[in-house]
């Protein structure tokens, strides 16, 4: 006979209220539905249906945070990991700045109105996502006498419900779900082969757009079709908006205030200064319901907001959790995240995007001239440094010549610095594309960059 599924805010108002005298407690349990689908040659190659209960404590007492989790929300085990969370605080260094956030922290700030659960995710059945994987890789294989293979087909989606209590009266809940679907294709010509890859993304299956998927592969692998080095030169440089989205990943760790006050931001003490083009906004909004990262609120039961980092190219702020705000002298800003009930509050973005601008993609590339298009990039992660500002990565994409898309070019470096890049911004396409995770991205033209190729 199946149990009832634990009310998860019941259970952190429980433990919540355990605390003793002169200790914060602070519960935070989730609660996932997850599938996973990969398909390759017409055959499921792996499927995961798996659902995930637990529970993270965080205790502290006289300045010292102790942490516990479990992978079970039994009342045993949760009397156990609030225990384990008591106990582990009495061997941590105290901590000045620590501690849960507080009636202050929420103070004045609305909390949003998100719906971002569907139900009908739920009731799709398993066969039928499996279905919508091999259809997907069985259309992408015809799609196109230039495709040489399908790489992958896959499906996956999310069902998530979390709850937080701490013993300052501080609660929230929230449940949503997401899906998407992704394919990569191989094409060929002669002895020189090129993979491209599409997606969809939703909250619900029937968001999900399989001609879409199929349209975006065959054009982004086909039209590198015979890439080749070019000579290296300084030259305007347009991002497609996935890579406007990796940049914006990447360049995010100078905003988080965490980093800030380690002294690893190349934005520290540049508050109220311009550091990118006039024009340029860049925002950081979780209670915009079209991300896929939205949420009410942080990972500390603090409302979200929307935030902007950078306004008219001017610095505006770091974001913060209630524990660097209280170092930096300043307010949280709603912006703590954390894995899952395995870790402690961190600070990180949720829907970080340019402000779009008027023009379409095909109006950038007119206006652009002559320029090299990057449709994907290559050692993003080893090749920027976001304290430093060093930018140097590998690119493929095609050369813009009078206006339109020419040759197509790879094994080429694109190169200059994060700051340099900011003030280079020329245009903001209209295209916003959104993302599984908690970046989006539009066309961008950069006034120069460098190239190094053949």
């Amino acid at each position: 006979m199946s149990r009832e599924p634990v009310d998860l805010l019941a259970l952190c108002r429980g433990i919540a209220a355990s605390a003793a005298p002169g200790e914060e407690i602070e519960a935070f349990a989730v609660r996932t539905r997850e599938t996973d689908i990969e398909v390759f040659g017409g055959h499921v190659e792996s499927l995961s249906v798996a659902g995930i209960d637990g529970v993270g404590v965080r205790v502290v007492a006289n300045g010292r945070q102790g942490f516990a989790w479990a992978g079970s929300l039994d009342d045993d085990v949760v009397r156990d990991t609030v225990a384990d969370a008591r106990d582990n605080a009495t061997f941590a260094e105290p901590d000045e700045w620590s501690g849960l956030a507080t009636e202050a922290d929420v103070a004045g700030v609305e909390r949003a109105r998100l719906d971002l659960w569907r139900d009908d995710l739920l009731a799709v059945p398993t066969e039928a996502k499996v279905a919508f994987a091999l259809e997907l890789d069985r259309v992408l294989g015809a799609a196109d006498a230039r495709l040489r293979a399908v790489e992958s087909a896959s499906y996956g989606d999310g069902a998530v419900e979390t709850a937080l209590a701490n013993s300052h009266g501080i609660e929230a809940s929230l449940r949503r779900t997401v899906c998407s679907a992704s394919a990569s294709a191989l094409a060929g010509e002669g002895d020189r082969t090129q993979s491209g890859y599409g997606f969809s993304v939703g909250r619900t299956f029937d968001e999900l757009n399989l001609d879409a998927i199929v349209a975006m592969a065959v054009e982004r692998t086909t039209r590198l079709l015979g890439a080749r080095q070019v000579p290296g030169r300084r030259l305007a440089v347009i991002l497609d908006p996935l890579v406007t989205a990796s940049f914006l990943g990447v360049l995010s760790a100078a905003f988080n205030g965490e980093s800030m006050l380690k002294g690893r931001s190349l934005f520290q003490g540049r508050e109220g200064e311009q550091i990118a083009a006039p024009g340029v906004r860049l925002v950081d909004d979780p209670t915009d319901p079209t991300m896929m990262g939205a949420t009410p609120h942080d990972a500390e039961g603090v409302p979200c907001r929307r935030n902007e980092l950078v306004a008219d190219g001017v610095l505006q702020r770091f974001l913060h959790n209630t524990a660097t705000a209280r170092r930096a002298g300043c307010a949280t800003t709603g912006s703590a995240t954390r894995g899952g009930f395995k870790s402690t509050p961190g600070v990180g973005i949720r829907a970080l995007a340019l402000e779009s601008g008027p023009k379409s993609p095909a109006q950038i590339l007119a206006d652009a001239g002559d320029a090299l298009y990057v449709q994907s990039v290559s050692g993003l992660h080893s090749g920027t440094n976001p304290i430093s500002g060093d930018f140097s990565v590998g690119a493929e994409g095609l050369v813009v010549r009078d206006g339109a898309f020419a040759e197509p070019v790879r094994e080429v470096t694109i190169a200059s610095t994060l700051p340099r890049m900011l003030l280079d911004i020329v245009d903001i396409g209209s295209d916003l594309t959104r993302l599984p995770g908690s970046t989006a991205g539009q066309t961008v033209l950069i006034a120069e960059m460098t190239m190094s190729g053949s």
